[in-house]
């Protein structure tokens, strides 16, 4: 068996919060057992000190290098001394009574981490896709995208990477919402960018100190950019797709418990994150993951357990997807693993999604390399 190290459970985990999070849900099912804020966690019941709230887990940042490259983990104590202070990994070594590489592999099977395996929802060992595009034609509002034009102005046929993305492009707006076409076409460097820095913080702010559901709707609508992050188009219209990206945007909605969702999604065993933010409301995230419109996944290529908790069921594998479809699918197979439904509107190719300040947002680090700005 190959061996696994720390560092790749920690890159799966969130820091190791889900290791945190796993355990104490052993313990404690049906309850949010970690409430991050900022970057520490509202103290929890221990289930090694007679289930007292005196655990307390929190992210540490370790200071060898002084940068933003210095690696950061989970780690916790109990404010009774119950048990010793430590990692993810020592938590992890209390309740499976195990150490050394024999955790990690436990860990790796227990999270589905699939560290080590050759894994890959479609089937095709992210090897690349073809997303086939729509013949169009140069015009005023299609201009940017011209470079994907061959010389007799048809659509060639884009290669991207299922999960690595960094190549896709879909089309930004400038608000209001009323405004249907679009400003330019984007990459999710761009956004990341754009979100993470200061550009949106203040209409956020101002947004979420709105009481009137009603009030706020409408500030949203009139102040917010956003995004069709599923396609270019030429105007926002399901029949003006010139493109799909390969992106798929999935909206959750009002979370009582959004950083639990959120670690779980980071850590899902199917859908490689590409970027994952804060709704403008505050209580809502915002998922981009790959997908493949092409064809559904070869049912041969998974394994039992994976046939019967894969979201599309065994199916023939020449059968093509079109974009609701799939989206009908994901949002089945959110809700029969995570019990969360899913804003419908995501079924939409044109689909709008807005853009809100989020420091802390994620995006694939496979797709860094490239950098860009709005």
């Amino acid at each position: 068996m190959e061996a696994i190290n720390k560092q790749q459970i920690l890159s799966k985990t969130n820091y190791g919060l889900l290791i945190y999070s796993h355990i104490l849900q052993e313990y404690y099912p049906n309850q949010t057992v970690l409430s991050l804020s900022g970057r520490t966690c509202k103290p929890t019941e221990n289930p090694f000190n007679e289930n007292k709230l005196t655990l307390n887990v929190f992210i540490e940042k370790e200071n060898v290098l002084g940068n933003a490259l210095d690696n950061e983990f989970a780690r916790h104590t109990d404010s009774e001394n119950a048990i010793p202070a430590g990692d993810a990994f020592d938590f992890a070594e209390l309740h499976y009574k195990q150490s050394g590489n024999e955790l990690l592999q436990t860990l790796n099977k227990e999270l589905y981490l699939h560290i080590g395996e050759q894994r890959n929802f479609y089937g095709n060992n992210r090897n690349f896709v073809t997303v086939p595009e729509k013949p169009q034609s140069q015009s005023p509002s299609n201009t940017q995208n011209s470079d994907f034009l061959s010389p007799n102005g048809e659509s060639t046929r884009r290669v991207i990477e299922v999960g690595g993305v960094e190549e896709a492009l879909f089309s930004f707006y400038k608000s209001p919402i009323k405004n249907t076409v679009p400003h330019k076409s984007a990459t999710l460097v761009q956004i990341y960018n754009a979100i993470t820095g200061d550009f949106y913080k203040e209409r956020t702010d101002k947004l979420r100190s709105i009481a009137d559901p009603k009030q706020a709707r409408h500030f949203k609508a009139n102040n917010f950019d956003y995004c069709t992050f599923s396609g270019t188009f030429s105007s926002r219209n399901d029949k003006n797709l010139m493109q799909h990206s390969g992106l798929l945007a999935v909206d959750f909605d009002h979370l009582p418990n959004l950083s639990e969702v959120c670690q779980a999604l980071l850590a899902d065993e199917y859908f490689d994150t590409q970027l994952l933010f804060i709704s403008p409301s505050g209580d809502g995230l915002k998922w981009i993951i790959p997908i493949d419109t092409s064809s559904t996944p070869h049912s041969e290529n998974l394994n039992e357990r994976e046939q019967n908790s894969n979201p599309f069921g065994v199916m023939p594998s020449e059968v093509k997807f079109a974009h609701s479809e799939y989206f009908a699918a994901v949002a089945n197979y959110i809700l029969q693993t995570y019990s969360i439904e899913v804003d419908k509107s995501g079924r939409d190719v044109s689909r709008a999604c807005f853009l809100a300040y989020d420091p802390n947002a994620f995006i694939n680090p496979l797709i860094l390399d490239n950098h860009g700005t709005l």
